[in-house]
């Protein structure tokens, strides 16, 4: 910022509001450094510890991360409303940042609504106060779809999975509680496991999912939780294998397990889930196969898990919409609409490995088994990225989604044409690899 946002008071507790009601006004704006606690301290004449009190507080809020010598800094995401800002692609510039699937390859939802809008005109009851919650057809319908889940399993319905991971985390931690991610992992995970006050714990992943090693070392260091992507994991499109699930359910026994299946019917690769302690749960969304805007995922996992979720809402929201419901199991019982994600899921198989093929014949490190996102693993994330908005592409910067992991860069393959395949996989190249004769020190 060309001029600083005046910070004022005199207790933490004023320090702490003032710089809030700056994100909210959006005078502070996402990545924007707050001065150092000495220089602040001296600022408005109070003590460090009062400085530091009101940055922890920010911190245990989520509003602020403070990295190394990056000093304390606004979090690219905060539980804050401040309005939707533009993301910032300059116009004409190809974008491969925001982790989507492509509008034209989800299922036409006009037959379905006429559908569920016909089921009302012949006298369907709309849910009331009194009888809301999952409808009982849909959760039978999505047990047979989830076969590999234990028999005992209870299920119900939430606003998609990161609603549910949120619910999920609220009823089993509290603050300042450890949580196993993925690293790199999911970018909306971190924050909002910033936001509920946990601290995240780095697990390595590789193509079939958490190392072992990892896990092991992020359960020693006190984890309550363990997130885990199935399949399609955000950013580096891992699946966790049969195998890898087999050494993994053993050392998470006494851990809360949540596992992610987001991508759904998406996927190529079957679920092998993780889960097999006492405490677990399993969430398949529907947002990538069918919409974002349909927000409905089912919840599956032990009863006494399940029974505290479902409990929780009836005491607020109460139920996922009985619309949105109905709207779901049209697309499960539809055929056209499953041969739409059937062939959604082939369209993007083609885009990624086409890409990944490109970039390792060049001889850039990329993976990306399932899902809609490649990981190039780089030297210089912001080297690269300023690289490729120069060629003309715009992607994520991998700081985003990690807390130990590498640095990298990730890219959404979901639009990515058969003509953009090469000349993208030729920029990344140029921008990640030393130029030819070039002296390595």
């Amino acid at each position: 910022m060309s001029v600083r946002y005046p910070i004022t008071g005199g207790t933490a507790t004023a320090i702490a509001s003032c710089v809030e009601e700056g994100v909210r006004r959006g005078a502070l704006a996402p990545g924007d450094a707050l001065p150092s606690v000495r220089a602040l301290a001296e600022e408005l004449s109070v003590s460090p510890a009062t400085v530091a009190a009101a940055y922890q507080r920010l911190r245990d809020r989520g509003i602020v991360v403070t990295a190394g010598r990056r000093g304390t800094r606004v979090r690219p995401v905060t539980p804050i409303a401040t309005g939707r800002a533009a993301r910032a692609v300059p116009e004409g510039m190809r974008d491969l940042s925001d982790g989507e699937p492509y509008p034209a390859l989800l299922p036409d939802l006009a037959p379905v609504l006429r559908r569920v809008a016909d089921s009302f005109a012949a006298g369907a009851a709309p849910l009331r106060y009194a009888d809301g919650g999952p409808l009982p057809e849909l959760l039978e319908y999505a047990r047979t779809r989830l076969p590999e889940l234990p028999d005992g399993a209870a299920y119900t319905l939430v606003s998609g999975a990161l609603d549910g991971i949120d619910r999920l985390l609220g009823e089993r931690l509290r603050p300042g509680d450890k949580v196993a991610v993925e690293d790199p992992g999911w970018a909306a995970l971190l924050h909002l496991i910033a936001a509920q006050g946990l601290v995240p714990v780095s697990m390595p992943v590789d193509d079939d999912g958490p190392l072992p090693d990892g896990v092991r070392a992020a359960v020693a260091a006190g984890a309550r939780a363990a997130v885990i992507t199935t399949r399609a994991q955000n950013p580096t499109g891992g699946a966790v294998s049969a195998a890898r699930a087999a050494e993994l359910r053993p050392l998470l026994r006494d851990v809360f397990v949540i596992e992610d299946d987001h991508a759904g019917e998406l996927a190529a690769v079957p679920s092998h889930p993780v889960a097999g302690g006492a405490h677990w749960a399993y969430l398949r969304s529907a947002s990538k196969p069918y919409g974002p805007d349909l927000r409905c995922a089912v919840l599956a996992g032990d009863p006494e898990t399940v029974s505290r979720v479902e409990g929780r809402l009836r005491l607020g929201p109460g139920w996922v919409s009985g619309l949105l419901q109905r709207t779901l199991l049209e697309l499960w019982r539809d055929p056209a609409a499953q041969r739409t994600v059937a062939a959604a899921g082939r369209v993007y198989d083609e885009r990624r490995d086409a890409l990944v093929a490109a970039l390792r014949r060049r001889g850039v490190a990329a993976s990306g088994r399932t899902g809609i996102n490649v990981w190039v693993p780089v030297p210089d994330e912001t080297g690269v990225v300023t690289a490729l908005r120069d060629a003309g592409f715009a992607v994520a910067p991998g700081h985003v989604f990690r807390t130990a992991a590498g640095a990298g860069i990730r890219v959404t393959i979901a639009t990515l044409r058969a003509d953009e395949v090469e000349p993208l996989a030729a920029a990344v190249a140029a921008a990640v690899l030393p130029p030819p004769g070039a002296v390595l020190r």
